[in-house]
């Protein structure tokens, strides 16, 4: 894992390509050395890694256009970036491509209180937003776990969601109108700011669409009115299978939590050390379960909640007495990630969805298949919109030990398709999943992703790796990528 590879381009290649973009950039906005480039190497999936040719900074929306008018020319690919949070390889580079970051677009241009929307620059923390909008009162409302470091372009790339995703949806729903450039260098805005746009919903088609349709350059988000309170359960469960049954049984009794989180107890013995959010570690399952809104809403929610809680087997019931405490309890679920860094020298962490009935199912085979490949797994996961994130733990340091966690991780991927699932919730495909789009999705279905992808971008040249396989190429397009980041430009599938 992680060997270095070597560099797919010539260096006559290279100075070409160098020289153009010099003439539409200001000093310090190409780089190609290579002490530069390797920030870049790879996004949140650092597992695989690969030195881009040129790594480009523009920082105006004439600069972007300028570069991917001059990279369709050159039939150069590029792999637009945000903050490189991302946890499924979609901002990895090609070895002979260029990857456009977006972070000096941090600006937010507008924030109107009274329509409750704000217009912003993709390089923007997701933060930044809701302590933007917050002396009036307003957030925004999708909070992924990286939240204090990812941008809203990223978010977009992503469709990224967050632990109050299930009562105020993904980025999808929270955005109303993105400004982005096309591969041929035009300008197109999807979407609107009023209740509706005129034509297709190709706003709902971009977000999500992994930099392959387009670069993001502005992006107009709604804003929501901040609860006027917010209180936590924290349930615990003696049995996983006691603890996702109570999940479908809170949605089955007609009550959409502002969050509702799920954890074993190898979560949260490794989170607890970490933030001391209060955790019963001894609780083989734990659920926070969030009630927003007015004193009374909250009051009569969280008394249900705990009825039905009760009713499914807890154990025990705490809820927060003070917003304090409830963000206490949130710390150790949005730090779930980083904790696994106190039990495990690395961690591959999932990404897929399943029906929310199916969770004590689920659960239960992927205690099987931790045997299975000789790895534990600690699962966190967005339980209300059935959305897991198993940590796969292992040691890179150990022959062989990175390849079981890829194939454990791709079984999960398999049993979450074949429980009526999917293969991602919010993590994007990337260069992780291609294998996986063959699992789940037909030959006709691969097709018309196709159509789409031909439709906005003609020459083939936005994040180009990321594509989905098609029906013939399918298994050795997956074989070509067990090298991570040996893939050159040329030797991509074209359709």
């Amino acid at each position: 894992m992680n060997a270095p590879v070597e560099n797919r381009f010539t260096l006559e290649r290279q100075r070409q390509v160098v020289a153009a973009l010099r003439q539409l950039l200001p000093e310090g906005s190409v780089l190609f050395n290579e002490e530069d480039t390797r920030p870049y190497e790879c996004d949140g999936l650092a597992a695989y890694r690969q030195l881009p040719m040129v790594v480009v900074l523009p920082s105006n929306e004439q600069q972007v256009v300028a570069i991917l008018k001059t990279c369709r020319e050159l039939q150069v690919p590029i792999v637009p970036r945000g903050a490189g949070t991302g946890l499924s390889g979609g901002a990895m580079p090609i070895a002979d491509g260029v990857v456009l970051s977006t972070a000096r677009f941090n600006r937010i241009l507008k924030l109107d209180p009274y329509s409750r929307t704000a217009v912003v620059q993709p390089g923007v923390r997701n933060l930044a937003i809701s302590e933007a909008a917050a002396p009036h009162g307003l957030y925004y409302a999708p909070d992924p776990s990286s939240q204090i470091a990812c941008s809203i372009g990223g978010n977009v790339a992503e469709n990224s969601g967050g632990v109050h995703c299930l009562k105020y949806g993904l980025t999808v729903h929270n955005v109303l109108r993105v400004r982005m450039v096309t591969s041929e260098g035009e300008i197109v805005e999807l979407g609107s700011e009023a209740l509706d746009a005129a034509g297709l919903d190709l706003l709902a088609v971009f977000i999500g669409s992994e930099g392959m349709l387009g670069v993001v350059t502005e992006v107009t988000v709604k804003l929501v009115p901040k609860p006027q309170l917010a209180r936590v359960i924290m349930a615990s469960f003696d049995d996983v299978v006691k603890g996702g049954n109570a999940v479908a049984n809170v949605i089955a009794a007609g009550i959409i939590p502002a969050g509702l989180e799920m954890m074993d107890k190898t979560s949260s013995r490794m989170v607890e050390p970490f933030v001391k959010a209060g955790y019963d570690t001894d609780a083989e399952a734990i659920l926070l379960c969030e009630s927003d809104g007015t004193p009374e809403e909250v009051e009569e929610e969280i008394a249900r909640m705990t009825d039905v809680l009760q009713a499914s087997g807890a154990t025990a019931i705490a809820v927060s007495q003070n917003e304090v405490e409830r963000l206490k309890f949130w710390s150790g679920r949005k730090n779930a990630f980083p904790a696994a860094g106190r039990i495990s020298p690395d961690y591959y962490c999932m990404d897929g969805t399943i029906p929310r009935k199916r969770l004590a199912d689920v659960l239960t085979r992927i205690t099987e298949m931790e045997s299975k490949y000789g790895l534990r797994c600690a699962n966190v996961f967005h339980a209300g919109d059935g959305n897991l994130h198993p940590l796969i733990l292992f040691d890179a340091n150990q022959e062989g030990e990175f390849h079981r966690a890829e194939l454990f991780g791709a079984e999960i991927l398999e049993l979450c398709v074949e429980v009526g699932g999917t293969i991602t919730g919010e993590h994007g495909v990337g260069i992780e999943k291609i294998n996986s789009m063959c699992v789940q999705f037909s030959p006709l279905e691969r097709d018309a992703f196709f159509a789409v992808k031909r439709a906005f971008d003609t020459a083939f040249v936005l994040n180009p790796d990321k594509a989905i396989p098609t029906l013939h190429r399918c298994a050795e397009y997956g074989k070509m990528h067990i090298k991570r980041g040996q893939m050159k430009f040329a030797d991509l599938p074209r359709f």
